[in-house]
């Protein structure tokens, strides 16, 4: 089966449309060329289509990549599409494709641990030499630096500091007693703190994106399962973008190899959630008092309907999280709710 993984790895995003509300009954192949017949079809706006990825893990959900950028645009603007097959006809739902649940990640990292063993400004170029992607700040004088890029980057970030202090710590071991080192290979990276903190200096660390992360708590059975099976306890701490979990087990030392079990299962999980959620912003800043109470409550009403949508009220803005059928619907649903109440 085919999913929205190879619309990311194409590259090809900003040319890609999503297309919900496909029929059931069809084959898959027989569906998938109506889907392309018809968005070939000039009189829908459409044009050379490059690639129909369909079926994918969202039931009724096809990934449409167009030749041509204003392409996608196009269907995306016609607000009316409806299939015609052999089960009649179909009204189709078109949005434009989301590659993630978010686009970037922004962290302070304390390299000051780091000074007595290496130069951090010749650490500091070697992580942008690694890292082309991630945007680095001048050195500060106590040492540290901050970091903006995607979620992948920031773990990348972290396991190329993870494996210098690995390297730095074998090699002082090979020259006095570890007694006071501060380092342990199983640790995790930690925005705006020491990158060893004192709570996370047991067990396995993980470091999640703190959307992706709550939706897989709060909409999915699986974290609490895997950890009442493997008898583990997770201590989860939030800071912005980016959410660390301590994993420990609850049983002693004997069952220490669950504690990595759950890590690479809660890893897995999140990064297949990563590509496949999409996020949607609606910004209460600047708002009326009166427009904002509409949008919170048109926002209330819906995730009762929209079950395995992630709904996050901030004060500035309202976070929803979920397939990229789901989350566009949902946005479209508030805007009308909206518009009813103003009338």
């Amino acid at each position: 089966m085919e999913s929205v993984l190879n619309v990311k790895e194409s590259k090809a995003s900003e040319r890609t449309s999503v297309v919900a509300g496909l029929p059931n009954g069809l084959n898959d192949q027989l569906l998938t060329t109506l889907v392309k017949i018809h968005f070939e079809d000039t009189d829908n706006g459409g044009g050379v289509v490059e690639d129909v990825t369909y079926p994918t893990r969202t039931k009724g959900v096809a990934y449409i990549t167009f030749k041509e950028k204003t392409v996608a645009e196009n269907v995306v603007r016609k607000k009316k599409h409806y299939l015609a097959g052999m089960v009649g006809s179909a009204q189709l739902v078109v949005s434009h494709f989301s590659e993630k649940v978010f686009r970037s990640v922004k962290a302070v990292l304390d390299l000051s641990v780091f000074r007595s063993q290496i130069c951090l400004e010749s650490l500091v170029m070697d992580l942008k030499r690694e890292i082309p992607t991630l945007c680095v700040s001048p050195l500060e004088a106590n040492g540290r630096i901050s970091v903006q890029g995607t979620f992948l980057a920031i773990e990348k970030l972290k396991e190329s500091l993870l494996l210098k202090a690995s390297f730095l710590l074998e090699k002082n071991r090979n020259r006095q007693s570890p007694r006071g080192s501060t380092w342990r290979s199983s640790h995790s990276l930690k925005p705006s703190m020491s990158l060893t903190p004192e709570t996370m200096r047991r067990g396995e660390s993980l470091v999640l994106d703190t959307d992706t992360f709550l939706y897989l708590k709060k909409k999915t059975k699986f974290y609490k399962r895997t950890l009442r099976k493997f008898h583990v306890l997770c201590q989860e701490t939030v800071d912005g973008e980016i959410t660390t979990l301590c994993i420990e087990n609850a049983q002693g030392a004997s069952q220490s190899h669950s504690e990595k079990q759950v890590k690479e299962f809660i890893e897995k999980y999140s990064h297949v959630l990563h590509f496949e959620l999409r996020k949607e912003t609606l910004i209460l800043e600047g708002k009326k008092d009166r427009e904002e109470e509409n949008i919170k409550l048109a926002c209330e009403q819906l995730s009762l309907s929209y079950l395995q949508v992630l709904v996050n009220f901030y004060k500035t803005h309202i976070d929803v999280i979920g397939s990229p059928s789901d989350t566009y619907l949902f946005k479209i649903e508030v805007m009308e709710l909206i518009r009813q109440k103003v009338r």
